[in-house]
């Protein structure tokens, strides 16, 4: 399955000029065969901790934009939201969307606020952890500072031949973000898709550095530090499989 990573700037808590500018990137990736497009954490807002103004009903505008862009251009789309859920939780969930292309929904919403950020004043925790089969790719996503908690993605690790990682991972700690996607994809022997915004949002600058690595650690595309770009790569099920299988690590795992 081919993938396409779409590291993109966002425009500070202003979803329509978000759903303008990406449109097209994901008309592009489609026209380039990606069945999954990847847009980044917060993709139509940046992350903003003003919930008051920023989140939406689970069936809002930036889910809509997703579910729309997935059936107009017949793939795969992804990306995070914030979302009001009331019966839920009483704030708000960071939370992760995937729309299929004959009106397949999923989400996730993430497990770890970024407590650093304030986020968890603002933004719910999520409880439950998701793996969703993509055209036969087992797809298990998470957001942001989930990267840095291994134990969330060695458990789901059986069951995920990749990754998606979607981000607003600021330019300070960039070199954490890459050695982190690099460490998930070995240890758990799976593709991971990392895909970062760039530009500066709410006072932070943020680098890209968009990635996809393979299963043995082999990065297979990498974007430019601070830069717009789509990256594509090939999900390959065969080298999953044949990497578990030359070193079968997992099964040591206690």
């Amino acid at each position: 399955m081919k993938v396409a990573a779409v590291q993109h700037d966002i425009v500070w808590e202003s979803p329509e000029a978000n759903f303008e500018h990406l449109a097209p990137k994901v008309a592009q990736a489609a026209a380039a065969g990606a069945r999954l497009v990847v847009l980044a954490e917060m993709y139509s807002t940046g992350f903003s901790m003003a919930t008051a103004k920023v989140a939406e009903p689970p069936d809002g505008p930036s889910v809509g934009f997703l579910a729309d862009q997935a059936a107009a251009c017949g793939v795969w789309v992804c990306g995070s939201a914030p979302v009001r859920e009331p019966s839920k939780a009483e704030l708000p969930f960071n939370r992760f969307v995937l729309a299929g292309p004959n009106g397949e929904a999923a989400v996730y919403d993430k497990i770890h606020p970024f407590s650093y950020g304030g986020e968890h004043e603002h933004y719910a925790a999520g409880a439950e952890r998701v793996t969703i089969a993509v055209e036969g790719v087992r797809i298990t996503p998470f957001v942001c500072y989930d990267l840095r908690f291994s134990d969330e993605f060695w458990g789901l690790a059986h069951d995920t031949d990749c990754y998606v990682v979607v981000a607003n991972w600021p330019f300070t700690r960039r070199a954490h973000w890459s050695a982190l996607l690099l460490a998930r994809a070995i240890e758990n022997q799976a593709y991971v898709v990392g895909v970062n915004r760039v530009g500066t949002g709410g006072g932070i600058d943020y680098p890209g550095c968009s990635a996809v690595i393979d299963p043995f650690g082999v990065e297979v595309a990498r974007a430019p530090e601070g830069q717009e770009a789509v990256l594509y790569a090939d999900i390959d099920l065969a080298r999953v499989q044949k990497i578990r299988a030359r070193y079968p690590f997992l099964h040591d795992r206690r």
